[in-house]
């Protein structure tokens, strides 16, 4: 049996780190979206008794390094269903980019294989054992556009976005998110307007969205990553009404009301970032086939 799924991307309209628990878990509130900036995701089961992973990518771990594995890992023992497991990713996302990648992945995972071995958990059972896996994995199952808050594991749906267009640019860089993370109690940072950042999405107003968006992480990256700041004026100067930074980073995204003006920054930074995507948010849920 094998089963082929769709694993988008997600941002932070907002991202906030309120409070650092006192076993250094982090207390999160962040709004976030799924892109249709997607990897692919295939689950087929094999009598190796073998969880094996392949990619197309050569930057992915392919053992128990891979967040897709440790969630088929998780899937099976709470359900114990025996049985081997071939995992193919065809990678489209970025690597290590902030976009929720190996998180989105194994959140795919978890959704295959309650489809595929017809177990029937709702999504509150799969997003509990998401978190064993990553913080961001409890959204990435659930999809859409919602308010994220305690350990990453209370999502609550938000009404849809207005029409708007993304486009990524992803500088050469590489960050740690637990070296951001640790830096947080040592540094002074500049705390998102969640709550009109959610007044303004409730009333679809992108005047109001894009004027209260924000993220708390991004004065720590851009210290150790100074392109991220060059990025984020770059879309702006090109004609994106605002920027910001993706989750740890180093992502970086521009928004624009319309598809043309979008495509013009695309074709702008394109001769500047060797990575750059156009993209909206995802209008369906990842689908299963």
């Amino acid at each position: 049996m094998k089963i082929m799924t769709r694993a988008p991307a997600k941002l932070n309209l907002s991202l906030d780190t309120p409070r650092i628990h006192s076993d250094g878990t982090i207390e999160w509130r962040m709004i976030m979206i799924s892109i249709g900036l997607s990897d692919y995701v295939q689950v087929e089961t094999t009598m190796t008794n073998l969880i094996e992973i392949f990619s197309d990518s050569g930057f992915l771990p392919q053992d128990n390094r891979n967040l897709a594995y440790k969630a088929a890992q998780i899937f099976l023992e709470e359900t114990q269903i025996k049985t081997g497991l071939k995992i193919t990713i065809e990678k489209n996302i970025p690597v290590a980019a902030g976009l929720g990648g190996g998180s989105s992945d194994a959140a795919a995972v978890f959704r295959a294989l309650n489809d595929l071995f017809q177990v029937n958990l709702p999504l509150v059972a799969l997003a509990k054992m998401g978190l064993r896996v990553d913080s961001d994995v409890p959204y990435c199952i659930y999809g859409d556009t919602a308010l994220v808050s305690g350990r990453g594991d209370v999502i609550t749906p938000l009404p849809k976005l207005p029409k708007m267009w993304f486009v990524l640019a992803k500088p050469h860089a590489s960050v740690s998110t637990p070296r951001i993370l640790k830096k947080l109690s040592t540094t002074a940072v500049q705390h998102p307007r969640t709550e009109a950042l959610l007044a303004a999405i409730t009333n679809r107003n992108y005047q109001e969205i894009i004027s209260n968006m924000g993220n708390a992480l991004e004065t720590i990256t851009i210290a150790e990553h100074p392109q991220i700041l060059t990025l984020k004026e770059r879309l702006i100067k090109y004609g994106c009404d605002t920027s910001q930074m993706s989750g740890s980073g180093p992502t970086v995204f521009g928004v624009c009301r319309t598809e043309s003006r979008a495509k013009r920054v695309y074709n702008s930074l394109s001769g500047f970032c060797h990575e750059v995507y156009l993209t909206q948010v995802t209008s369906e849920k990842p689908s299963i086939n």
